[in-house]
C-alpha cells in the first residue's frame, strides 16, 4: 500500500517518472485496480513509454469491464485508438475506436460519445474537409460543455478553431485557441491533452505566422515544460517551434543548436514527422549561412522523415546555380501544398526561380495569387512576403519606380516583424531598383546596410552577392549586348536549339557566341557560366 500511495501522491504533484516507478512497484505486489493502472498508463505515455502506456491502457479498459462500468471501458479504448491514430498506427486505432462506439451505443447520452467524435473531426481536417470538422469539433465542445467536461471542451475548441483558420476565418478561429488555452492556463485540463493544445496552437500560428502569439504560447509551453522535468511528449515541439523563431529573428546560432537539440529529443518511432521538421530546421540555417553541403544532407535527412512542405531544397538549388532542378522541386511543391500559409513560402521561392529562368509570365502569377492570399489572411508576415515578390517582379518588368514603393513597405513589415535576414534580402532589391532609377548613391546605401546586416548574420553567400553588386559586379564586363542575353538564357537552363528560337538565330550562332563567352570570362561549362550570372546579378 505504501507504495501505490506514494505513487498516486506523486501522480497529483505531476512526477510523472516517480509515479510511474511507485505504481509500477504497487502492481507488481498487487494487482492495480482499473482506476489506478489509468494513472499509471497516462505517467508511461508522458514519459515516452508509449508501448507500456497502450498495454496499460489494455489493462484497464479489461479491468472495467470486468467489472461492468462499461462508460469507463469505452473511455479507456477510445484513449487506446486515438492515442494510436496519433501515432501512425491506423488500422489497430480504428479497432479500438470502433470497440468504444460499439460499447456506447446502448449507453445514455454520455461524455464518452463527445470524446468520440474527436478522430473524426481529426479526420476531417486533415483531408481538407474544413466544414466537417468545424461541425464536428464544435459538436464535441458543446458535450463537454454540458457534461462539465474541460478536457473535451478544450480540445473540441481547439479543433474548431484550427479549421475556422483553414477556412480563412482567422479572428474566430484565434479566439477558440485563445479561449481553449485558458483552460489549459488555469490548470483546468489534464496534461496529456493540455500539451496537445498547446502544439495544436503553435501549430496554427505557424500556419498563418502569427509570430506575436507563438512566441507568446512557446515560452508559456517551456514553461509548462520545465515545470514537469520528466515530461517528454511536447519537449520536442517546442524546441522546433522556438528553433523557426530564432531563425526568423536572426539568431542562428541558437536556432541551429534548438533544432539539434529537438533532433536528438525526438527519437521515438512515432515522433519522426516531428523530427523531420527538426532535419529540416537545420537545413534551413545551414542553407542561409551558405553551408551548402551541410544544407542538402539535412533536407535529404528530413524527407525520409516525413514531407517538408517548406520550400528551402528549391532554394538550395538556385542558390547553387541548378535553376532546372529549383524549377522542378518548386513545381512538384506548387502541386502539393495547398493550405494559405505554407502556399504563401512557396510561392514566394516560386517567384525567386520563375524570375531566374526570366519567366515573367509564371513569376507575376506566382506574386498575384500570393498577393491574393495576404489579402484575405491580413497577416504582416503574408503582406511582407507579398510585397517583396510584387517588388522583384515589378523591378523585372522595368517598373522600377513601383517597384520601389513595394519593397519599401515589404522591408518596414520585415522591421516591425524583427526579422533582419528578410529585410536584408528586401533591401537589395531596393538597391536595385535605385540603381535602375540611377539613383546610385541611394542604391550604395541600401546595399552597404544590407551587407553589414549580412554580415552580423554570418550569411556568406548573400556578403560576397552584395560586394559584387557594390563593386558595380552587376555590368555584362567584357561581354558585348548579343553574349549578354546568350548568358543569361544558358543561365535559364534551356539549350541551343531553345536559344537559337528565342533570339531567331542558328545553333552555330549560338555556340560561336558560347564559345566567346567562356574564353573572355574564363569559364569551361555551362554550370560555371550560370553561376557567374547569378553572381554578377545578371538574372
Amino acid at each position: 500500500m505504501r507504495a501505490l500511495d506514494h505513487g498516486r501522491q506523486s501522480f497529483q504533484k505531476q512526477a510523472w517518472a516517480a509515479a510511474f516507478s511507485q505504481l509500477s512497484t504497487a502492481d507488481s505486489e498487487s494487482p492495480l485496480d482499473p482506476e489506478d493502472l489509468a494513472q499509471l498508463a497516462q505517467a508511461a505515455l508522458l514519459i515516452g513509454r508509449e508501448s507500456d502506456g497502450v498495454e496499460l491502457l489494455t489493462r484497464a479498459h479489461q479491468g472495467f469491464l470486468s467489472q461492468g462500468n462499461v462508460q469507463s471501458a469505452a473511455r479507456c479504448a477510445f484513449w487506446l485508438g486515438f492515442t494510436l491514430l496519433l501515432a501512425g498506427e491506423s488500422a489497430k486505432a480504428s479497432g479500438w475506436l470502433s470497440r468504444s462506439g460499439r460499447l456506447l451505443d446502448d449507453q445514455p447520452d454520455c461524455v464518452e460519445k463527445g470524446y468520440l467524435l474527436l478522430p473524426v473531426g481529426y479526420r476531417a481536417f486533415h483531408t481538407g474537409d474544413t466544414e466537417t470538422a468545424r461541425a464536428t469539433m464544435a459538436r464535441a465542445a458543446a458535450v463537454g460543455e454540458r457534461f462539465a467536461d474541460k478536457d473535451l471542451a478544450a480540445l473540441g475548441l481547439q479543433g474548431q478553431g484550427r479549421a475556422l483558420i483553414r477556412q480563412g476565418e482567422i479572428t474566430k478561429g484565434l479566439a477558440l485557441l485563445d479561449e481553449a488555452m485558458v483552460a489549459v492556463m488555469a490548470g483546468d485540463v489534464s496534461p496529456l491533452n493540455a500539451g496537445g493544445v498547446y502544439c495544436s496552437v503553435l501549430d496554427a500560428c505557424g500556419e498563418i505566422f502569427d509570430l506575436q502569439r507563438a512566441q507568446e504560447w512557446t515560452s508559456a509551453l517551456e514553461k509548462w515544460c520545465a515545470s514537469q522535468p520528466d515530461l517528454v511528449p511536447y519537449r520536442g515541439h517546442c524546441l522546433v517551434r522556438r528553433a523557426e523563431l530564432l531563425q526568423l529573428h536572426g539568431e542562428w546560432p541558437d536556432a541551429l543548436e534548438w533544432a539539434e537539440r529537438a533532433n536528438e529529443w525526438l527519437s521515438s518511432p512515432a515522433a519522426k514527422a516531428l523530427r523531420g521538421e527538426a532535419i529540416y530546421q537545420m537545413g534551413e540555417v545551414h542553407r542561409l549561412r551558405g553551408k551548402f553541403a551541410e544544407a542538402d544532407d539535412a533536407y535529404q535527412q528530413a524527407s525520409q522523415c516525413c514531407f517538408t512542405s517548406g520550400p528551402g531544397l528549391a532554394q538550395l538549388r538556385l542558390a547553387q546555380g541548378q535553376v532546372e532542378a529549383a524549377r522542378i522541386a518548386i513545381d512538384q511543391l506548387l502541386v502539393m501544398v495547398q493550405a494559405p500559409g505554407p502556399r504563401a513560402r512557396v510561392l514566394d521561392a516560386y517567384v525567386e526561380i520563375a524570375l531566374a529562368e526570366n519567366n515573367l509570365a509564371a513569376a507575376r502569377a506566382g506574386a498575384d495569387e500570393l498577393s491574393q492570399i495576404a489579402t484575405r489572411q491580413g497577416i504582416p508576415f503574408l503582406h511582407a512576403l507579398s510585397g517583396r515578390a510584387l517588388g522583384a517582379v515589378l523591378l523585372a518588368e522595368n517598373n522600377a519606380r513601383a517597384a520601389v514603393g513595394e519593397l519599401r513597405q515589404s522591408w518596414t513589415i520585415w522591421l516591425q516583424l524583427e526579422a533582419p535576414y528578410e529585410a536584408a534580402r528586401t533591401q537589395v532589391l531596393i538597391a536595385l531598383a535605385c540603381r535602375r532609377l540611377g539613383e546610385e548613391e541611394n542604391a550604395r546605401h541600401e546595399l552597404t546596410a544590407a551587407r553589414q546586416q549580412f554580415q552580423t548574420l554570418g550569411a556568406e553567400a548573400d556578403v560576397s552577392r552584395v560586394d559584387l553588386l557594390l563593386d558595380r559586379g552587376n555590368s555584362a564586363g567584357p561581354l558585348t549586348t548579343r553574349e549578354l542575353e546568350v548568358l543569361k538564357l544558358v543561365a535559364s537552363g534551356i539549350t541551343n536549339r531553345a536559344i537559337a528560337g528565342k533570339l531567331h538565330i542558328s545553333e552555330k550562332t549560338v555556340a560561336r557566341h558560347l564559345s566567346n563567352i567562356f574564353t573572355k570570362l574564363d569559364l569551361t561549362t555551362r554550370t560555371a557560366a550560370t553561376a557567374y550570372a547569378y553572381a554578377h546579378n545578371l538574372i
